[in-house]
């Protein structure tokens, strides 16, 4: 099994001092009112003021984004100088597909673990209403014909070859959550995990619903203490996850058709992660940082994993990047308190707690003489996932890292998982302690 690792044994701790998130808001059909530079803007700026320390202590910021708007290339330096930080205090930006957010953790990890830095801004962003609508190949060819054509004779005939079906737009979103290489979208390969473990119409929509009911109450009970508060332009505010479906129910979810086998299939839209703008943001320290600064960490990165693997498996990269992890710290599933792998699809999530008891799996796939086991589903995505929080892809990565954070403050624990599966056949995970209770 190909991996890549970054684990922090044997080296100096890296902190987590505080963080925060917006609300995510679900893609309406139209293009959303915040770029993913004014969602990430926004939200580090909350982050940074409530910090004892001044801005120029930061020695780096990194952000995740896959798709940043055609005026927001590396979008990461143009957070830090709307934050007003020093021009001299170095940005950029990271893509490794859905785990976007969780690769900026991981290069501020490894930049404070090799010196160059001890104190770093991370995070994700993204807004995927936003995402482009493209050319045709025919059409962009027939426009730079038409630039060269330079006389009246040339352009009767560049015209002449100018036919309708040039002019239908493509998806920019759809193509980059489709796999080139294996010609498979992720809703595809989310399709075989259901084939390959059994897993039913049945199970994907109960496990959907139960994402739901419990964003509900995690909404309801205040769970979300990270969250800020977004408005508009026309002074709308935003201070809730605007995907959360709280009439949502069985029969309702089982009306859906099949969105990527529209024959065969079982994947729908309503048990899949929606289509999102957000952005989430956590400040990293040395150990020399929180000595020099007196600062209060809420957390301490362990450890760390990326792993590759079938693209047109892509879904079980969560257990293939946390197994490594588990082995190195000879752990058990009681040992963690709690998980947060990303709800890509209700199936992709089922499908992992499955592979790790599945002793064909372990074996020929992870390498394992015996099996993992279940992880328990009352310690799993406690506060819902991406079906019903949304998955804005270059965000979900620090999102699911918070708040794993505050699940474990919240809820008296000390060791927690976060994992993601990648588009393209790769899997990351992060091993976190808690340092803080909840404060009373």
């Amino acid at each position: 099994m190909s991996a890549e690792s970054s684990s922090s044994n044997n080296k100096k701790p890296i902190y987590i001092i505080d963080g925060c998130r917006t609300p995510f808001l679900k893609a309406e059909g139209y293009g959303g009112p915040f770029s993913a530079a004014d969602l990430a803007t926004t939200a580090s700026r909350t982050l940074l003021l409530r910090q004892a320390i001044k801005p120029e202590t930061l020695d780096e910021v990194i952000f995740g984004c896959v798709m940043p708007g055609p005026d927001e290339a590396n979008v990461a330096r143009i957070i830090a100088l709307r934050l007003g930080l020093q021009e001299s205090i170095p940005a950029w930006t990271v893509q490794r597909n859905c785990a976007s957010g969780l690769q900026a953790l991981d290069s501020a990890l490894q930049s404070i673990h090799e010196g160059r830095a001890n104190m770093v801004l991370a995070g994700g962003t993204e807004a995927m209403s936003l995402a482009p609508v493209l050319l045709r190949q025919a059409m962009v060819d027939w426009l730079s014909y038409w630039a060269r054509s330079k006389t009246v004779m040339a352009r009767f005939k560049a015209l002449a070859k100018l036919r309708l079906p040039m002019f239908a737009p493509v998806i920019g979103l759809l193509r980059g959550l489709s796999d080139p290489v294996v010609g498979l979208s992720m809703g595809q390969t989310a399709e075989n995990l259901a084939y390959r473990f059994a897993i039913s119409r049945q199970q994907m929509d109960e496990y959907a619903l139960q994402s739901h009911q419990r964003l509900a109450r995690a909404h309801d009970e205040n769970r979300f203490d990270e969250l800020i508060s977004l408005y508009d332009q026309k002074g709308q505010c935003y201070s809730e996850d605007t995907g959360l479906r709280r009439d949502s129910s069985i029969e309702k979810l089982a009306k859906l058709r099949p969105a990527f086998d529209k024959k065969f299939g079982l994947v729908s839209a309503g048990n899949s992660a929606q289509i999102t703008d957000g952005a989430a943001c956590l400040l990293l320290a040395s150990e020399a940082a929180v000595e020099q600064y007196q600062l209060q960490p809420i957390a301490r990165i362990i450890d760390s994993q990326w792993a590759g693997l079938d693209p047109a498996q892509m879904g079980l990269g969560p257990i293939h990047a946390m197994t490594p992890i588990m082995q190195r710290h000879q752990y058990n599933i009681g040992d963690i308190d709690y998980w947060e792998i990303n709800e890509a699809f209700a199936t992709q999530v089922l499908a992992c707690i499955e592979a790790w008891d599945n002793e064909d799996y372990c074996q020929s796939q992870l390498g394992l003489e015996k099996v993992i086991g279940k992880i328990p589903q009352d310690r799993l995505n406690v506060d819902g996932g991406g079906i019903s929080i949304g998955h804005p892809v270059g965000a979900s990565g620090a999102r699911i890292v918070l708040h794993l954070i505050k699940t474990l403050q919240q809820r008296q624990g000390t060791l927690g998982m976060a994992s993601l599966c990648i588009g393209g056949g790769q899997g990351g995970a992060m091993l976190i302690e808690c340092l803080q209770g909840e404060a009373s």
